[in-house]
């Protein structure tokens, strides 16, 4: 995607970025100070930002600037950064679109069984990037895999991003890693939406932050291609999914100590 390998035994990649798109000046900062601290971990970088929020809690909170000015948005800082560009896609109207603008198209975890919306974005030939659903097991995501595969597109990577438990919680099951890697598609570990306590706020999501740094140690740990983290440089202050992303001045150390676990399991003398 872009300049950026991701699986086959390339190194650790991040996908990072605000939730969605606040405006351009506001992603185009947030994006060059990725660019700036990932170049330093030695990471490659792949930019997201969501042009639409279509599963909000409530009608009244932000959703994005849309489809027409998001993409018009992420074009442009894709130009500007260099940069390979994710964003979600909701809709089977939306995915042409996309496909013209963005590196990889991203279906949100409740849309990952969506039949059309996995075929259309399959057809494009662009990879895609699908969120197994909080209420899926992880070997029920080979029937998502066999879908996007049916159109001819094996670019396709899983992320997981964490499973119901009860009411406004979620737990990360670590033994979906490798299961996920056996359909033969690079793995991705969402530490921001797998700390997400959904709907705890009455009419948002609340989160729990602290738990982002161990839980996506503990994925490298067991073998990932790439990391997904929501960043923001006053998560407090974001319009969407703020109790959950990661404050921008603490990725450096994250970067370090997860590219540290990724070179010594890589080290022959490991195991």
């Amino acid at each position: 995607m872009g300049s950026v390998r991701i699986g086959g035994g390339n190194p650790l990649a991040l996908i990072a970025g605000p939730c969605v798109i606040e405006d351009e000046s506001h992603l185009l900062h947030v994006g060059e100070r990725l660019q700036v601290i990932c170049r330093s971990a030695g990471v490659p970088l792949i930019l997201k930002a969501s042009y639409d929020k279509a599963n909000r809690s409530s009608h009244r909170s932000y959703r994005g600037p849309s489809l027409v000015e998001g993409l018009r948005i992420l074009g442009n800082i894709k130009k500007k950064l260099g940069v390979p560009i994710l964003s979600d896609v909701h809709e089977t109207t939306q995915v042409s679109a996309a496909a013209e603008v963005l590196d990889i198209l991203q279906i949100p975890a409740f849309l990952c069984r969506q039949t059309d919306l996995l075929l259309a974005a399959g057809q494009t030939g662009k990879p895609v990037n699908v969120k197994k659903g909080q209420f899926l097991a992880p070997e029920d995501m080979a029937n998502v895999v066999e879908k996007i595969r049916s159109t001819g597109n094996d670019q396709i990577l899983l992320t997981e991003r964490g499973t119901s438990f009860g009411y406004h919680n979620l737990v990360v099951d670590m033994r979906a890693l490798p299961i996920l890697r056996s359909f033969g598609c690079p793995v991705v570990f969402d530490a921001t939406h797998s700390v997400q306590l959904p709907g705890a706020a009455g009419t948002a999501s609340s989160g729990q932050r602290e738990f982002v740094a161990p839980l996506a140690r503990a994925a490298v740990a067991v073998g990932i291609d790439a990391l997904f983290m929501e960043v923001h440089p006053e998560p407090d202050r974001a319009p969407s999914d703020g109790p959950n992303m990661l404050p921008l001045h603490a990725l450096p150390q994250h970067l370090a100590d997860v590219t540290a676990i990724a070179r010594a399991l890589a080290s022959p003398s490991v195991g």
